[in-house]
């Protein structure tokens, strides 16, 4: 006989599935955490946020949307003005890429919202930073004097920039609070990063994910299928509990198999000889016709519970790959 389904081995299942979602989200490195925050964070005004750094609202983890101001901005090659640039520059060593440099340029630079502004504390910004990169390849040779000696000359190398423009819309998520020269700002705390992100939603959830796309859905289907089998071997459990199912669920041996004599004609426990074949399971009292057995309602019941589920399951598919949803 085939092993019985009990709700033991459903929610197994399920903790198994949903193990296996959140590890192939975390396999996507620290933009898993940065992306659950642009998703999750709570926006406020940025009145608020200023509110919460003069100490008369609670102090928050929040996000605040709006134009990039500085009075200090500094051009690059095409003339934008920047309010902050970082360069990376690493150079590939057997199958690994080393880093040789990490430069950021930055002048002071407030966030918006109508005639009021607060500050981003640039020196907090890590992984935080969400902008289109510009990369380029080439060779240590094409690099000057700023890859430190000891390296082959064609050995490749690449330079990455992230640059933020004065001219820009962005979200930024931190900790409002007051610098060390009582100026307004976001930064990082509460062991959160602080988040500057220029991008809309779903091209930031995609230069989070490094332009891929199968590990954030194969996590999504992950969690979905986790959450229903949950919430299916929960209410299985209750219902068991309750006295509402008795008995686990299991295939039934064939006429053929050994463990089922040929021949053999079901009895009735509290009898010593066997039921005829006609009444065998059979239900109805005397003169009623075929009725429901079993619970039908709590069928109904999981099929609703499963349903919701899966709406929950599809909100948090959205949420996880961006959506469709713009500013």
């Amino acid at each position: 006989m085939i092993p019985a389904v009990t709700p033991l081995i459903v929610l197994i299942g399920a903790a198994v599935a949903l193990v296996a979602g959140t590890a192939t989200l975390r396999s996507l490195g620290p933009g898993y955490r940065i992306g659950r925050l642009l998703a999750t964070a709570r926006k406020v005004p940025v009145s608020d946020a200023i509110a919460i750094a003069d100490g008369r609202a609670p102090r928050r983890y929040v996000a605040i949307e709006g134009r990039i101001d500085s009075d200090d901005a500094f051009e690059d090659a095409h003339q934008r003005p920047l309010v902050l640039r970082r360069t990376r520059i690493e150079v590939r060593t057997g199958a690994r890429w080393r880093r040789v440099e990490d430069s950021v340029e930055a002048v002071p630079f407030e966030v918006n919202e109508g005639l009021e502004g607060i500050g981003v504390d640039t020196a907090a910004l890590g992984d935080g930073l969400v902008v289109i990169p510009r990369i380029s390849e080439g060779r240590v040779a094409d690099l000057g004097d700023r890859v430190p000696p000891g390296f082959a000359a064609d050995a490749p190398a690449r330079a990455t920039i992230d640059q933020v423009s004065s001219i820009e819309h962005a979200t930024v998520i931190g900790w409002p609070s007051l610098g060390e020269s009582g100026r307004r700002v976001m930064t990082a705390g509460g062991g959160r990063p602080l988040v500057l992100s220029v991008l809309e939603p779903d091209e930031a959830m995609r230069v989070l994910a490094h332009g891929e796309r199968l590990r954030p859905r194969v996590a999504a289907v992950l969690l979905v299928v986790g959450l229903a089998l949950a919430a299916l071997g929960l209410a299985w459990a209750g219902a068991q509990a309750a006295g509402f199912a008795g008995t686990p669920v299991a295939f039934a041996a064939s006429p053929s198999d050994p463990a089922s004599p040929s021949g053999a004609t079901p009895s009735d426990p509290g009898s010593s000889g066997p039921v005829p074949s006609g009444l065998a399971g059979d239900t109805r009292s005397s003169g009623e016709g075929p009725g429901l057995v079993g619970t039908p309602g709590l069928a109904v019941a999981g099929v609703l519970l499963v349903g919701l589920v899966a709406a929950g399951g599809t909100l948090i598919y959205v949420r996880l790959t961006g959506g469709s949803r713009r500013r």
